[in-house]
């Protein structure tokens, strides 16, 4: 009983520190789904291979959401014609490089100033080098069919035929080129998708807080330790923590906080950046966005990406 009332307490101030951190996150990102962005402005978007992750990057600030929020934004900005470095770069690096996330990440490590640098340029690099890899794909074996078609209905056809569009008929008026605004939602529809989104993300918020608890409680302390201590080991354990757990970026700080103690440096980045980009709730929501092939890719890259940091930061500790 004695265990079980540890655990309770432990689940309690994890969830009650967490909940107005996915409260402001869900609603940033139902303001983001109604900011659409709109297709005059997407035109103006950088289109260099290298300026273009960067932009889309540091986009995250401007829309600030989780990375079940910036799906949708993404899509959006991947239908209507966005470069792919710079929707790839805003895919990837939002979830970390928005206030919120950085917020929450100073709140719950406020004595190791050096995670405050370490996230954000992690999540940065790794944003890059996804993005570098992904492009390299045509387009058709890297984006899913219905975003491809949306994207290519939003080409010009002086760059873009009918026959590449899969649409038109032979002898039929040709379509309207001009950009088209893209339609805001309603007020309605933006409160209905946000508190499902919201209950979804406290189901899943929950459970990693369960998790956490048990861990923390009955889990035997020279295992953790043994674990926790090994440079390579470490960063392992807790990359696989972070992709079973799945939780929301604009959280996991506070869920890492239960057990950064009796990990290596390295592992307690490693679990603040992979989560973000490759979790088991976001292998779904890639779906709408890429081909099982590119989600491969990206799983395994950020993977390795993810790795080599965290050991670069355990020899620059340990």
């Amino acid at each position: 009983m004695e265990k079980l009332a540890t655990a309770w307490a432990i689940f309690q101030g994890l969830l009650l520190e967490a909940l107005p951190f996915l409260l402001l996150g869900v609603a940033i990102s139902g303001l983001a789904r109604w900011l659409v962005p709109q297709t005059n402005w997407v035109d103006r978007l950088p289109r260099n291979p290298i300026s273009a992750p960067i932009i889309g990057a540091l986009m995250g600030f401007a829309l600030p959401a989780c990375e079940c929020g910036n799906v949708p934004v993404a899509r959006r900005l991947l239908a209507s014609g966005a470069p792919l470095g710079t929707a790839f770069g805003f895919l990837f690096a939002a979830p970390v490089l928005n206030p919120i996330v950085l917020a929450s990440t100073w709140a719950a490590f406020p004595n190791q100033p050096w995670l405050l640098i370490a996230r954000p340029l992690g999540a940065f690099l790794i944003a890059l080098l996804l993005s570098a890899l992904l492009v390299q794909l045509p387009e058709p074996q890297l984006l899913e069919g219905a975003l491809l078609s949306e994207r290519r209905m939003s080409q010009p056809l002086s760059k873009l035929g009918l026959l590449d569009r899969s649409s038109g008929l032979i002898g039929a008026a040709l379509p309207d080129t001009k950009p088209k605004r893209v339609e805001r939602p309603s007020m309605g529809l933006i409160i209905d998708q946000s508190s499902r989104e919201f209950l979804d993300l406290l189901a899943l918020l929950v459970l990693g807080c369960i998790i956490a608890a048990l861990v923390q409680t009955w889990l035997p302390r020279s295992w953790l330790l043994a674990v926790g201590g090994a440079p390579t080991l470490s960063i392992l354990a807790l990359m696989m923590l972070a992709v079973v757990v799945s939780v929301c970026s604009s959280v996991d700080a506070f869920l890492a906080l239960g057990f950064a103690a009796q990990v290596t440096p390295g592992a307690l980045l490693a679990f603040l950046l992979l989560g973000p980009v490759v979790d088991l709730k976001l292998a779904g929501l890639f779906t709408v966005l890429l081909r099982p092939r590119a989600i491969a890719i990206t799983a395994l890259a950020a993977s390795v990406g993810v790795l080599l940091i965290g050991q670069w930061v355990n020899l620059w500790f340990l």
